[in-house]
Formats: structure tokens, sequence, C-alpha cells
């Protein structure tokens, strides 16, 4: 059995493609709709690899005081380490007196909110309007 590893892309045979099967930004845009708001609208699987891209960008965001809305609606997967990330975000929200709201639609990510009961914890809603509007 061969075991390749998956941030490792072959640059001729079989397995080779023009670009990486994993792709390595999973932050898509960041946008100030208003005054002391930032949305961050995140993308594709969020687990051990890119994790940490995203707890840079989040916790980077919450330390500038702005009220963060992180979009996960192009979220495919979510594993244990982005639900790392979002505990830790709402914590440090809450020590720097901030707004952390989450848009959460595909199932991908409400299933594992509601599983581990986060769903309960987050200030959690259907889209950016609604996350906006929550203000």
């Amino acid at each position: 059995m061969t075991v390749q590893d998956p941030n490792v892309v072959a640059t001729s045979g079989a397995g080779s493609t023009a670009e990486s099967p994993r792709p390595g930004r999973v932050v898509r845009s960041v946008a100030n709709p208003a005054e002391g708001v930032t949305v961050v609208a995140v993308g594709g699987e969020i687990d051990m690899l890119t994790a940490p891209e995203l707890r840079t960008s989040v916790l980077g965001r919450l330390d500038s005081g702005d009220t963060l809305v992180l979009d996960l609606s192009g979220v495919s997967f979510l594993g244990s380490a982005g639900l790392a990330v979002l505990v830790e975000a709402s914590q440090h929200a809450k020590r720097r007196g901030t707004e952390f709201r989450v848009v959460a639609v595909e199932r991908a990510v409400t299933r594992p909110l509601a599983a581990t009961g986060l769903g309960e914890v987050f200030s959690v809603h259907g889209s950016v309007a609604e996350a906006l509007a929550a203000g």
C-alpha cells in the first residue's frame, strides 16, 4: 500500500494535476460593509491543515475591535480543528468586548455546530444580511 502526503502534488504521472488538490486558502474575501464591521467569507474545507489560516485571519480582526461576521456559507467541511477556532474566536471576542457572529447555512457546518451544542454558544445566523441586522 502506498500512502501519499496530502501536501505533495505529483508533477508527472497519473496523480499529477495543474493545481493542488487542496487549495491552501480558505479565506475567500474580507469586506467592511459598515463602520466597525468586518465580514470574512470562508470557503472550502476547514480541517487541521486549513484551520491555522482561519485562526490567524479571525483573531487578528477581532483584535481591531470591529464586529466580526464570519460567513461560513461556502464551507463544505467543518472539522474539529475548525470548531476549535470558532470557540477560540468566541472567547477572544468576549474578552475584547466585541461581537462575533457566524453565518451557517450548509449542513456541513450546521450539523457539527448542532452535534456539539456550539450552535447555542455562538450567535448563528442564516445570512450575512441577518447577521449584520442583529446588531
